[in-house]
């Protein structure tokens, strides 16, 4: 094992790096497994990178629900949990857990806050990067609660631009090497800053929800400005119990934690976040009728709905 600087990758449950690629000894932090019904799922893609990883996957650590966690209940290398016995990843993360996997290479970790952040814990050998950073992931990643101020402007920063791998790497670097003024935060300020105007975004689009019962749905019309979808569904899930956005081929469904109800169950979807999923548009009138029948029973037990939720698992 080479003496170099751990390598951190950041990727999604549906688009892992090649196992081939990565070096050495590896730590998978916060990645769900591929869902079934989505397609190409745990066999195709998340099963054949462990496969392919063998013996050089040192760790696996998860709080996303799925179906297939039994099958390595027995393997110490996973450490699977479900949302609700963790509302975030990084809170899983320990310096007893850190120190007992012993030397890696490479992290491969999801690509939102609550990854970039047990990342940074992992790479802090199981210490927060600051005081109070769990909570901020976990909040997040629940959307229950409010982060801090730090935490809410990193989660901004990376909302507004996901897809950017450097900004990623600043952010980790950031919290690593003890929050220190200069570039890396001012990077962070100003990607903060664009995210406020997605937000704009999304309330102007969320004025197009129809709401039917307990379900408020709208379509996102093409050539859109760029919009949080969280905000967007959040803003939803003010207007009714489960918000639904449609846009392009692609449709986001979302409700409150303590709503009662679990998407992924409910749409047979096999595995990731309960109370926020994707499905293909084709899809999505069988959903509803699900979702519905879910609502109608959930009512006659008198089930009370709360504050909402919301991460994006499947990407």
């Amino acid at each position: 094992m080479s003496s170099a600087p751990i390598d951190v990758i950041f990727a999604s449950p549906r688009k892992l790096p090649r196992a081939g690629s990565l070096r050495g000894r590896v730590v998978v932090l916060d990645l769900a497994f591929a869902a079934e019904a989505l397609g190409a799922g745990f066999v195709k893609i998340t099963g054949r990178f462990i496969q392919e990883l063998g013996p050089r996957l040192a760790r696996w650590v998860d709080h996303h629900d799925h179906e297939r966690h039994v099958d390595f209940r027995h393997d110490p290398r996973f450490v699977l949990c479900t949302k609700a016995e963790h509302g975030a990843c990084p809170e899983i993360i320990t310096p007893e857990m850190v120190a007992e996997t012993g030397p890696i290479d490479t992290i491969v970790t999801h690509f939102d806050l609550d990854g970039v952040y047990a990342a940074a814990k992992w790479l802090l050998r199981g210490r927060e990067p600051y005081p109070g950073a769990d909570d901020d992931a976990r909040a997040v990643d629940t959307r229950i609660g409010a982060p801090g101020r730090l935490g809410a402007e990193i989660d901004k920063a990376l909302r507004a631009h996901y897809e950017d791998p450097v900004l990623k790497n600043q952010i980790l670097n950031y919290l690593t090497r003890g929050l220190p003024n200069g570039l890396e935060k001012a990077a962070i300020t100003a990607a903060a800053a664009d995210f406020d105007q997605m937000a704009a975004a999304a309330r102007a689009l969320a004025k197009g929800y129809q709401v039917e019962g307990e379900i408020a749905q709208v379509e996102v019309p093409p050539g859109a400005p760029s919009f949080d979808k969280t905000d967007l569904l959040l803003l939803g899930q003010e207007l009714a119990t489960v918000s639904v956005v449609i846009d392009g081929h692609n449709v986001s469904i979302a409700a409150s934690y303590a709503s009662g109800l679990n998407f992924v169950d409910l749409l047979g979807l096999g595995g990731g976040m309960p109370t926020r999923v994707s499905v293909p548009k084709k899809h999505l009138p069988a959903a509803l009728v699900k979702i519905r029948g879910a609502l109608r029973g959930r009512a006659a037990a008198g089930t009370l709905s709360g504050d909402v939720g919301g991460e994006a698992v499947e990407s």
